[in-house]
């Protein structure tokens, strides 16, 4: 079974962003489900991701864990993980 979530996290505080975060984790363990999010929240991100797929103008600019974008050296992807 495959989740689809669209900006899960979009206008919540900080609180309820987190629970969502722990929820959508939660659902995966207990169903054992794989899930798409498509998020520009990046602490949700780094919550639930084991992969991460960057988009630029529709199409795949990068790939990787939440290690190599944090660890990227590319002005784009640096500029989201401040």
């Amino acid at each position: 079974m495959i989740m689809l979530y669209d900006e899960p996290t979009t206008g919540l505080d900080p609180v309820t962003s987190d629970e969502i975060s722990e929820l959508i984790n939660e659902v995966q363990k207990k169903y054992k489900t794989s899930s798409i999010i498509i998020t520009h929240d990046i602490e949700c991100a780094r919550a639930t991701a084991d992969r991460i797929i960057m988009l630029k103008d529709g199409e795949v600019y990068t790939e990787g864990s939440i290690d190599d974008f944090e660890n990227s050296t590319d002005p784009l992807i640096k500029s989201f993980f401040k």
